[in-house]
């Protein structure tokens, strides 16, 4: 009669390596997972982006399905829900199409007037080119498509107060004030041209020209005291010059 064999034999060093092996495999394929999970959601957001262009901001999850040809089912294995897909798209939006036209137009060589312009510019015509997606954004919008939201446009004011620090320091001025000039001026535009896209009552043109009447205002006042809050307030403020 042949004996039970032991299972508390030791492991011969074949078996031994392949336990070793087998978290390491295991982990391969969950970061290959993981790296297909992020390529197909930002297929699925771009297919999003192009059919809100082709259909418009009123768009459903059955109408984006079927503008990319996929199931809705596959929408839902790879996004929560809406209000993720629709942060997704906000951020891929963001990254892919509006910050690095606002990049672009900081980095021109440029004097301070023309640089205010163009960045003003940029904004404007990316948004006016896009209106569709920008509306999906906002009338779609979720506590986290807001945060999506808000740190773009805290991206953007910090590049705003680096450009505008850099400039007020290289004048020898009070640049103190840099951080909540950015905000504001990103803030105002913002608004000024969410107010715009949804009602088209001026061209381009002339909210370019407008804003940037208005912030070139701003920062021709602020040089004009050296960017110094106390000599601002000791100086008279008449409307109109004498």
């Amino acid at each position: 009669m042949c004996r039970p064999v032991s299972s508390n034999l030791p492991q011969t060093p074949s078996s031994s390596r392949a336990s070793e092996d087998l978290p390491t495999k295991q982990d391969g394929r969950k970061r290959r997972w993981h790296e297909h999970k992020i390529a197909r959601r930002e297929e699925l957001v771009d297919g999003t982006i192009n059919a809100i262009r082709a259909r418009g901001h009123d768009i459903g999850m059955d109408e984006i399905a079927t503008e990319i040809g996929v199931s809705k089912t596959v929408l839902y294995r790879y996004f929560t829900d809406k209000n993720d897909l629709t942060s997704a798209t906000m951020m891929r939006y963001v990254e892919t199409i509006l910050a690095p036209r606002i990049y672009a137009a900081v980095a021109e060589d440029l004097d301070e007037y023309g640089l205010t312009r163009v960045a003003i510019s940029a904004y404007v015509e990316t948004v006016g080119t896009d209106p569709e997606v920008y509306l999906y954004v906002m009338s779609n919008s979720s506590s986290a498509s807001r945060d999506v939201v808000a740190d773009s446009e805290r991206m953007i004011a910090e590049l705003v107060a680096t450009v505008l620090g850099e400039r007020l320091r290289l004048l020898e001025m009070d640049s103190g004030g840099s951080v909540p000039w950015a905000y504001g001026i990103v803030g105002s535009i913002q608004l000024a041209t969410h107010w715009w896209i949804s009602n088209k009552s001026m061209t381009a043109e002339d909210l370019i020209d407008y804003l940037t009447m208005m912030v070139w205002g701003g920062i021709t006042g602020i040089a004009a005291v050296a960017g110094s809050p106390k000599r601002f307030k000791s100086q008279p403020h008449p409307l109109l010059p004498e």
